[in-house]
């Protein structure tokens, strides 16, 4: 069972979500693919152990060959590739390392090298096995870790994805092969405008879902009015409550130290895994 946890905007609590679901959980594997500011490590005690390095393939060109005849920067999608009057420049945070450029090369002057753009993390707590992906600073590519977080996690047991903020794709990647996906927001307009662009992707990634409203104060009815016309189930709503975000700031869940909440969690996780949602 895949469970993506995402939302249309940071900050509304998709790691509180993920992170409870995986406390309550017997065996879990939960990963963390918000790659550019993973967290979910911060309350499981640290980064753990180092997996492996994330390297992605790079153009470059045999000069020797090269007849500057121009059709590798004609195909390249992304403007990587520059040919000028005596020399082919690459840019190599620009390169997606698709491999169009050394198809269409006519004598064959392109090979690729590997460049690093971040690593994998596991860190085990209980039942608990935490994948963390970490992009270099500076490097413009989260989805080549996302795409590589999914493949050693592979597709058996429980899996949960914490998903990065937004609709780009990053957030595609994450959700797109999810069994089902929880939805996280907040009572605010910037919420609601932002869950609005969430719900219209994962329509289009046809993966089925529900919404959890985080910090609810019950004084946002458009929240509500929305939700209720586009058919939209609640599985849960977070109260906006000083306890839990002090708790949160010491890097503790409250899933720890509240007993109803672990209960609460327990039976959302039952409904998503036991077809209790739509």
């Amino acid at each position: 069972m895949r469970i993506a946890v995402a939302s249309g905007k940071g900050g509304t609590g998709k790691t509180t979500v993920a992170l409870g679901l995986a406390m309550v959980a017997e065996a879990v594997t939960l990963v963390d693919c918000d790659v550019e500011e993973p967290d979910d490590h911060i309350f499981l005690g640290g980064r753990g152990d180092l997996v492996e390095e994330v390297t992605i393939p790079v153009v470059r060109v045999d000069e020797t060959a090269c007849t500057l005849c121009g059709e590798c920067a004609r195909v390249c999608a992304y403007g990587a590739i520059a040919v000028l009057k005596d020399q082919v420049m690459v840019v190599d945070e620009m390169c997606h390392g698709c491999g169009a450029c050394g198809i269409v090369c006519p004598v064959d002057a392109i090979f690729e090298e590997r460049r690093r753009i971040g690593e994998v993390w596991l860190r085990e707590r209980g039942g608990i096995h935490l994948y963390t992906g970490f992009l270099d600073v500076g490097q413009p590519l989260a989805t080549p870790i996302i795409t590589r977080l999914k493949a050693l996690v592979g597709r058996e047991g429980l899996l949960i994805y914490d998903s990065p903020p937004g609709t780009a794709c990053p957030v595609v990647e994450t959700v797109r092969d999810a069994d089902h996906c929880i939805l996280v927001t907040e009572p605010t307009p910037f919420g609601l405008f932002d869950l609005t662009m969430a719900v219209d992707m994962i329509r289009e990634l046809d993966v089925p879902f529900d919404v959890v409203v985080n910090r609810d104060r019950d004084d946002f009815p458009d929240m509500d009015d929305y939700l209720r016309a586009e058919g939209i189930q609640v599985l849960m709503r977070i109260p906006d409550s000083m306890e839990i975000a002090r708790l949160y700031s010491r890097g503790v869940h409250f899933v720890e130290e509240m007993p109803e909440w672990r209960e609460r969690f327990s039976d959302l996780l039952v409904k998503v895994i036991g077809g209790g949602v739509r």
